[in-house]
């Protein structure tokens, strides 16, 4: 008898993995789970949740319906945003380079900096009382407080460059702070700026050019799909440490009405960098169409803000990657802003949003505004 083929339902923490696969099971689902990183499982950034293919569909409409998924009512949550800018570590080579453009764009707005890193721990957190497991459960506990101390070692030491660069002006003197975190880095990222919500979070994220097959799954892709404040994600090809050197920024719209709220949002984030627009089409009307809702966009925009340089691009029509590739080439394109809503699972799951999209071809920033 041929095996039935899995899927990949969804890559949560571990707590949150459990719940679904739960949630599934209770309504006769089988799932089972398994680590993202089969080579070293403990320092998994997550734990994906695997059904059988043919129960894709009765899973994806229990998931919608029970809204399992929804934001957790956890806490105190922040209704304005906080005087700082949030900068997640992972103390990799060019973990520097993304303090750099953070620091310098927190300095300009009086803004202070929090560094943040999220480390796994080497067990999960599930109470494990009987027999024999209390001697498994002790050895790990050691192996979490060397993980810790492993990690506090790294971000004291990523300090005390950082102040030695303030110290010989290489780096704006900004007040900056830091936090140690463990779980899944994405959760315990979008969890902390629920209940500290900065102006910014200033990311990297892996070039175009490091090819993987869990690309799509990376922390970034996930924070500027769920995240209430905007997300600038850098590459690692970025040439410049400040954002100040990003003389031309690129708009895309889908002609939604959103995109004129979010654009004067994105005006008063940028407004101290004074740099030139062009706003280019993303939707998939007809080439005519999106002429003229570009011109009106134009006037709407020469109306509301004379001071600004703002102009208006077509995209080539044909294959999406290879046409914002040439425009970024031919236009010279220093910084790339998207605009993203709040989707059901459903859209999500079938139809990655176009930040996601956008983060994976053009190896440009990304700032991702949203509603």
């Amino acid at each position: 008898m041929k095996e039935e083929k899995l899927v990949t339902l969804a890559i949560h923490s571990f707590e949150k993995a459990q719940v679904l696969k739960s949630l599934l099971e209770t309504e006769g689902i089988e799932a089972s789970l398994h680590n993202v990183n089969q080579i070293q499982p403990i320092i998994s950034a997550g734990v994906r949740v695997r059904i059988k293919e043919t129960d894709l569909p009765r899973a994806l409409a229990i998931i919608e319906d029970s809204k399992w998924d929804q934001e957790e009512k956890v806490g105190k949550r922040a209704k304005e945003p906080d005087d700082y800018v949030l900068i997640p570590v992972d103390f990799s080579e060019y973990t520097m380079k993304i303090c750099q453009l953070g620091f310098n764009f927190a300095e300009r707005r009086g803004l202070r900096v929090v560094l943040m890193h999220v480390y796994i721990s080497p067990f999960f957190s599930t109470p494990i009382t009987v027999g024999d497991t209390a001697v498994f459960q002790l050895g790990n506990e050691v192996s979490l407080r060397k993980e810790y101390q492993r990690v506090q070692r790294l971000m004291n030491k990523l300090k005390k460059d950082l102040r030695e660069m303030i110290t010989r002006e290489e780096l704006p003197e900004v007040s900056f702070t830091s936090v140690l975190m463990d779980g899944a880095p994405e959760d315990v990222i979008l969890s902390y700026c629920k209940r500290h919500r900065p102006v910014l979070i200033v990311m990297g994220t892996r070039g175009k050019s490091r090819k993987d097959s869990d690309l799509i799954g990376s922390v970034a892709a996930e924070v500027i799909d769920s995240s209430k404040v905007p997300v600038l994600v850098i590459p690692e090809e970025v040439p410049f440490n400040d954002l100040n050197q990003a003389k031309h920024v690129a708009v895309a719209t889908s002609f939604d009405q959103r995109d004129l709220v979010l654009f004067d949002s994105m005006m008063k984030l940028l407004e101290k960098n004074n740099p030139s627009y062009s706003i280019f089409n993303i939707s998939a009307g007809t080439p005519e169409w999106n002429q003229v809702q570009l011109a009106a966009m134009k006037e709407y925009h020469a109306h509301h803000y004379p001071k600004a340089k703002i102009a208006v691009s077509m995209l080539d029509e044909g294959d999406f990657s290879l046409a914002l590739e040439k425009f970024i080439r031919q236009e010279k394109v220093d910084m790339i802003v998207v605009n993203t809503y709040r989707r059901n699972f459903f859209a999500r799951f079938f139809n990655p949003s176009m930040a996601r999209r956008m983060l994976f071809h053009a190896g440009t920033p990304l700032l991702v505004m949203h509603n």
